[in-house]
């Protein structure tokens, strides 16, 4: 990493990450897996001058010396950079959230769960974006199959004993504490061309993954920027493969909780209806829609975005980015009976579901991306 670059990066970790309207949104970070930095532990994030002070942590010191509030200080610090990337690359998002926020109560706009896409080979899977969260207390759920489309996924519940239900005020990464849901391509069961591709950037990543926090923050890629070429044959084997080759560790989305809300949105159905008629994109894969089995988780999202994308043999192309999602969960049967201003966030249905998820992930397709409205 050169001395002006090194700069930037002290400079803007001091001041809360404000650095998102003037970096490049494209910058690899690929000298990270040089030894210009120390790291600390397995699941830290590395350490550089005494002006990175918001990264300068030691999870399990900083535990033992019972800095528990400080420590959640500085993971929303670093969701709140993660989450700030996202809305300055995804227009759609910002717009809707906005939207949102001024028909319903702004502090009622809150995150259901955060979504990531990783490359399932040489650490770079799953554990790379998990660590973090598993750090902070993070509970290690159920696992997701999607054999079709060669995907693995798990989620984590928040930490116990931390606001994450209904004591947190506030409003997206400030509010209660997320879900976590984290997806991973089985990269050795795509075809042999497509397994070469990959880990001829995951080589040039090296030790990157244990950065991936990091640099989801920043908004840049662990390996080398690709050639255009590498983007479109994966494409034609992966959609999912080919959007984590230029996104990397960036949110894949955000998803408002619509029972959090206090208007008349708080309907997933109305507020479905609500964003179409204003104009917005939705995935219709499987119906606009998508209803969980047991009728009680009930899960809709935009088409994703584009941004335009240099690649490093010289073509500009735009290439599918982020969107946003929507989750009602209802109410379990056992209590059915309780008054509404009794219900709490464990009352609801939990986790996620296959058939669902499988249709989300299609946001991001070809096939959505090029879709007419309405």
């Amino acid at each position: 990493m050169t001395t002006k670059m090194l700069s930037l990066y002290s400079t803007t970790m001091t001041e809360k990450m404000p650095y998102l309207s003037t970096i490049n949104p494209h910058f690899s970070i690929i000298s990270l897996k040089k030894k210009s930095f120390p790291v600390t532990g397995s699941r830290n994030l590395f350490t550089t001058t005494a002006h990175a002070s918001r990264f300068e942590v030691d999870h399990q010191i900083s535990r033992s010396q019972g800095h528990e509030e400080e420590s959640l200080l500085l993971m929303r610090s670093v969701l709140g950079s993660m989450e700030r990337v996202y809305l300055k690359r995804n227009p759609t998002a910002k717009a809707i959230l906005d939207l949102v926020k001024s028909v319903d109560d702004a502090d009622h706009t809150c995150y259901d769960h955060l979504a990531f896409r990783t490359f399932g080979v040489k650490g770079h899977g799953i554990e790379s974006m998990a660590s973090f969260f598993l750090d902070y207390g993070y509970k290690q759920q159920e696992e997701l199959k999607f054999p079709a489309k060669k995907l693995k996924a798990l989620w984590f519940s928040p930490p116990s004993g931390l606001p994450h239900e209904d004591a947190a005020t506030g409003s997206g990464v400030n509010g209660p504490l997320p879900r976590i849901f984290i997806s991973e391509l089985l990269v050795d069961q795509l075809s042999p061309q497509a397994q070469e591709i990959i880990e001829k950037y995951i080589e040039t990543s090296g030790s990157g993954y244990k950065h991936a926090t990091l640099a989801s923050a920043l908004g840049s890629l662990t390996w080398k920027k690709p050639f255009f070429s590498d983007f479109q044959q994966l494409a034609k084997e992966s959609e999912y493969a080919a959007w984590t080759l230029v996104n990397g560790y960036a949110l894949n989305h955000v998803t408002i909780s619509t029972h959090r809300l206090k208007t008349h949105l708080t309907n997933i159905r109305a507020l479905n209806q609500f964003l179409q008629e204003n104009g917005f994109n939705l995935n219709s894969e499987g119906g606009v829609l998508k209803v969980s089995p047991d009728g009680l988780l009930l899960q809709s999202s935009t088409v994703a975005d584009s941004i335009s994308f240099k690649f490093s043999d010289g073509f500009t192309e735009s290439v599918p980015c982020s969107y946003i999602e929507f989750a009602e969960r209802l109410v379990l049967p056992q209590y059915k009976n309780l008054r509404m201003e009794e219900v709490k966030e464990f009352h609801r249905r939990d986790g996620f579901e296959v058939g669902n998820a499988d249709k989300i992930f299609e946001s991001t397709s070809r096939e959505q991306l090029t879709r007419r409205t309405g």
